[in-house]
């Protein structure tokens, strides 16, 4: 006689919940049975961006492109039996339908025709693209309005003369009713959708480049995203919370690369009383070394000069605010970057590190020699307006929620840990023991730590002191020692726009940056976060990979991916490329280089890509499947217990329902 099966109480409990979404033996059958499928189909594409910097144009091109994907699905699927200006012509229509539509019904004599042949091949496009996916996947991912029509001519064969006359007659049908526009406009988009499975942003969305609020606009529509924090994307988080060193900081940047209408335009924050402000008390100031970093004539003598006194003026602001986060925070240890009251003002001169300088610029308005980290109370009355601006900013605040629910400081997915700075590191090679909140931490539990402060930084109650606490944590993560998320013994701001010795410039980087080199290293650090170092990689954004140097973006002989390579136009001389992006497929790792964006005209009216390089490959043996992945992990877990509860059915411990 079968013994029958023992549940314990935890267990029967679990099943009565599970029983309610599969409440016979039919239901929880039948899902079994769709899970064991899934397990079998190759594992989606994910796509890996770092550090776009503001540029929405180079990055939605990237996006629309899938780093390469596309234009080499229409190679692979129409090979030789295409002309390679018919392959760019239809790679530009799916990336820019709508824009590419009207140039085409001004250029092509025979309209009806190219729809025919062009819907034919877009149709054939999707069939393979949507081969990996579940049929409700793909059904989920339709345009609502051609949803029956495309799920007709994605899943069926076609095979026979009667089925072949049934499709044709479908997009003859389209064409004759004038919806061809539209319809190549869904199955563009939907192409798009279905080429890319899951999005990866390792940091910094924020800062340099002048759409970052559109970029995060593009991301909170995006089907499936993560994002691991960047140092820059930290700073707006707290600068959302109310930290007004941070609000400092931000309007400090953009105005550093004249990229004030983020702040103004896109956040509805108003700048007037600054700009008032500055041009009160900066008024015969040149400003000089606050003038704006842009290229030579894209904004006017006049407001570059306007820019540079509103750049001074909150500067000086932010050197107040952060001399006071560090008067109140001993434990930082960052008593060093208290410089203000280091200036000796009727000689024009300041002492670091026991050496005089000269500073070369003197004219220090609003600063009181014996209270030197206060603010004015001008100055108090403009951060009072910017901090509320901040704070009540609803676009603002809609895109740091976006960021927290959809963020972290690391994750880890399909055997790689993504992170976008670095890990704090002593020089012997082993994980550095930070202190926070008064317990010694390193690898993954300071990440964790780190990621739950900055999450209270935002979430906890107002003018509460432990948020006051946490927030000035989140400060130090931007400019601290020890910070995974800046890297750096020292955040020179200072020295750079008043001191004109440039050794005092430099910003020596912890041992990290020498250290991932070295394969044992990054599986020391992949065992520390509970990963099979044999399988697994670490990608970091962050550091621009100086490739004109000969810098590689390939560290510890393939363990570790570096692909921050230039996005931001800042970085593009020292780097001599527009950035790095990984795409992890069925078949393995392709890490692709991508030269400048020239811009959109020239992408549509010269159907001129970006030019993308395959850098480096790591192919698998055999293709990797859903139940190789995390998703399949989940999914085998979800069958054991499905089959619990089928067990739990059969011996009548639970009763099933209609």
């Amino acid at each position: 006689m079968e013994i029958k099966k023992e549940f314990s109480p935890t267990d029967l409990r679990y099943l009565k919940l599970l029983s309610k979404q599969y409440p016979n033996i039919n239901s929880a059958s039948t899902e079994i049975i769709n899970l064991q499928a899934i397990l079998n189909l190759p594992k989606g594409t994910e796509h890996f961006v770092s550090d776009i910097h503001g540029e929405y144009d180079s990055f939605n091109h990237v996006l629309k492109n899938a780093s390469g994907v596309i234009k080499n699905q229409i190679t692979a699927i129409f090979g030789s039996n295409m002309r390679e200006a018919e392959k760019k012509s239809l790679a530009t229509l799916i990336y820019y339908p709508e824009r590419k539509l009207e140039r085409i019904k001004k250029e092509e004599k025979d309209l009806a025709d190219w729809y025919r042949i062009t819907l034919n091949r877009l149709v054939k496009i999707c069939k393979v693209l949507s081969s990996k996916y579940t049929r409700s996947k793909v059904r989920k991912a339709l345009p609502q309005e051609f949803s029956y029509i495309l799920e007709e001519l994605i899943h069926e064969d076609g095979s026979g003369e009667d089925k072949q006359l049934y499709y044709q007659q479908i997009i003859e049908t389209i064409i004759s009713l004038d919806q061809a526009d539209r319809f190549i406009i869904s199955i563009s988009n939907l192409i798009q959708r279905l080429a890319i499975d899951q999005l990866h942003v390792i940091g910094d969305v924020y800062d340099r480049g002048p759409k970052a609020a559109k970029i995060m606009d593009l991301l909170q529509n995006y089907h499936c995203v993560d994002i691991q924090w960047g140092n820059h994307d930290l700073s707006w988080m707290g600068a959302a919370a109310g930290c007004q060193a941070l609000i400092c900081n931000v309007v400090r940047i953009s105005a550093r690369y004249a990229n004030l209408d983020t702040i103004e335009e896109d956040y509805g924050i108003n700048l007037i009383p600054l700009a008032t402000f500055a041009a009160e008390k900066y008024a015969d100031d040149p400003c000089v070394d606050f003038m704006p970093k842009v290229p030579e004539g894209e904004i006017t003598t006049k407001d570059a000069v306007f820019i540079a006194k509103m750049h001074k003026a909150i500067s000086i602001m932010q050197f107040k605010a952060e001399g006071k986060i560090i008067q109140r925070n001993k434990d930082f240890k960052m008593e060093d970057r208290l410089l203000l009251d280091k200036i000796d003002f009727e000689k024009g001169t300041i002492m670091l590190d026991g050496n005089e300088y000269v500073l070369n610029d003197t004219n220090f308005p609003t600063v009181d020699p014996k209270d030197p980290y206060a603010f004015s109370p001008e100055e108090a009355f403009v951060m009072d307006k910017i901090k509320s601006s901040f704070v009540n900013s609803d676009k603002l605040q809609s895109h740091m929620r976006f960021l927290y629910s959809n963020g972290s400081l690391y994750k880890k997915f399909n055997s790689n840990l993504m992170f976008h700075g670095c890990m704090p590191m002593e020089e012997d090679g082993t994980l550095k023991k930070v202190k926070m909140w008064g317990k010694w931490l390193s690898g993954m539990e300071l990440f964790d730590a780190v990621d739950r402060t900055i999450r209270e930084a935002y979430f906890n109650k107002p003018h509460s002191e432990r948020k006051r606490a946490c927030m000035d944590v989140v400060w130090y993560l931007w400019c601290g020692e020890n910070s995974p998320l800046f890297g750096k013994k020292k955040m020179a701001t200072f020295e750079r726009y008043f001191l004109d010795d440039k050794e005092t410039h430099k910003e020596e980087r912890c041992p990290y940056y020498r250290l991932r080199n070295d394969e044992n290293v990054c599986n020391m650090i992949l065992e520390d976060f509970g990963m099979n170092p044999e399988n697994s990689h670490i990608i970091n954004g962050h550091v621009p990979v100086k490739v004109v140097k000969g810098e590689s973006p390939i560290k510890a002989n393939g363990k570790l991916f570096v692909i921050d390579g230039g996005f931001a136009r800042a970085y593009q001389k020292e780097t001599g490329i527009a950035g790095y992006t990984l795409i992890y497929n069925s078949h393995g790792l392709v890490l692709v280089s991508h030269e400048p964006f020239e811009s959109l005209e020239k992408a549509i009216d010269e159907e001129k890509d970006i030019h993308s390089s395959t850098v480096a490959l790591q192919y698998s043996h055999e293709r990797i499947r859903i139940m190789n992945t995390d998703i399949g992990t989940e999914l085998k877990e979800s069958i054991k217990e499905l089959t619990k509860l089928l067990d739990a059915y059969q011996i009548g411990i639970i009763k099933e329902q209609k």
